[in-house]
């Protein structure tokens, strides 16, 4: 059975539950921060080196309106970082969640600039700063949910839903952030209610929320650190399943979701699972969620129901060292 291209560590993910017995090896820093650069490629090379000479791997967009990162290395490193990011005046308050992995989830530091920190294509007019909704820390975000009206809207991509999601919560069929946008139209219903937006770290809510009030959507909130801060605060309240994280451990969880069973369902049986994986057919490479005993049992279920029913197999997929690719 070929190994998964993006594989889900058992060890990575039950780390949580085993802290305190057995300390973390690696610190992961999740952040962004939405400010003026204006010098980003001067930045990212600035960035690069001082994650190079820390020993980090990880992952950093940066552009003009600001930074968003994630980054993997030891404590001392971590520690590091964040505090030659703090010193700069424009990232002094730069908040930082912290989670922990026995591995490192990342291959290597890769640094890049890029229009948008996280790609919406609203246009550079929708500024997160003066036109998103307000942050509602944890305990009041669980509050609302137990006390008023309100509907709660997921803004991450389905994969991610799939994996876990607030119990009620709205979640659109998208496969990328830029796909809101043509979607929003759907849910016009939605203007005149109290909508609760979420997604993993924040970064995404700051976007999404300036466009559905620049769309006329009237109460919007957004939750302050996202779905890992919720987590660290409230725990697991309202809350199914685990949270995707975009690196090797594929998800993390949310309070004690690591001792409940999967919120996942397997694409092709609907068992529960936490196995993710790529369409095992490198032109489609869609994300999705499959039982390991399926794959046991049958290695073409490594490709999606939609190529499956294109009639695609394990034999005639495109990917690296198949059959079909040695043909070319």
């Amino acid at each position: 059975m070929a190994k998964s291209r993006f594989p889900f560590s058992p060890s990575a993910f039950s780390l949580s539950v085993l802290q305190p017995f057995f300390p973390p090896v690696l610190t992961v820093l999740l952040y962004y921060k939405y400010v003026r650069i204006a010098d980003p490629d001067r930045f990212a090379e600035d960035q690069r080196t001082l994650c190079q000479k820390l020993g980090l791997r990880g992952r950093i967009l940066i552009g003009t309106e600001g930074i968003n990162g994630t980054v993997a290395g030891s404590v001392e490193a971590t520690r590091a970082y964040q505090n030659a990011l703090n010193a700069y005046p424009e990232f002094s308050d730069v908040v930082f969640k912290i989670s922990h992995a026995e591995q490192n989830p990342f291959p290597r530091v890769d640094i890049k600039v890029r229009p948008e920190i996280v790609t919406l294509g609203a246009g550079s007019h929708l500024d997160p700063n003066s036109g998103g909704a307000p942050h509602l820390p944890p305990a009041e975000f669980k509050r609302m949910i137990e006390e008023e009206d309100v509907v709660l809207f997921d803004v991450r991509n389905r994969y991610e839903s799939d994996v876990g999601r607030f119990k009620g919560a709205i979640a659109p069929e998208i496969e990328n952030f830029r796909e809101l946008p043509q979607v929003l139209p759907q849910y016009e219903n939605l203007k005149d209610k109290t909508v609760l937006m979420y997604c993993t770290g924040g970064i995404r809510c700051e976007k999404a929320s300036a466009l559905f009030r620049e769309a006329g959507f009237k109460r919007v909130f957004q939750l302050e650190g996202g779905i890992v801060t919720y987590g660290e605060q409230v725990g697991a309240a309202h809350w199914e399943g685990d949270c995707f994280v975009f690196d090797e451990r594929m998800m993390v969880p949310v309070g004690d979701s690591a001792s409940h069973p999967p919120y996942g369902r397997c694409a092709h049986t609907g068992v529960p699972t936490r196995n993710v994986i790529n369409c095992l057919h490198d032109p489609c490479h869609r994300i999705l969620l499959v039982a390991e005993q399926a794959i046991a049992q049958n290695p073409d279920l490594r490709l999606c129901p939609a190529c499956i029913r294109a009639g695609l197999t394990s034999a005639t997929a495109d990917y690296k060292g198949s059959p079909a690719r040695a043909g070319k």
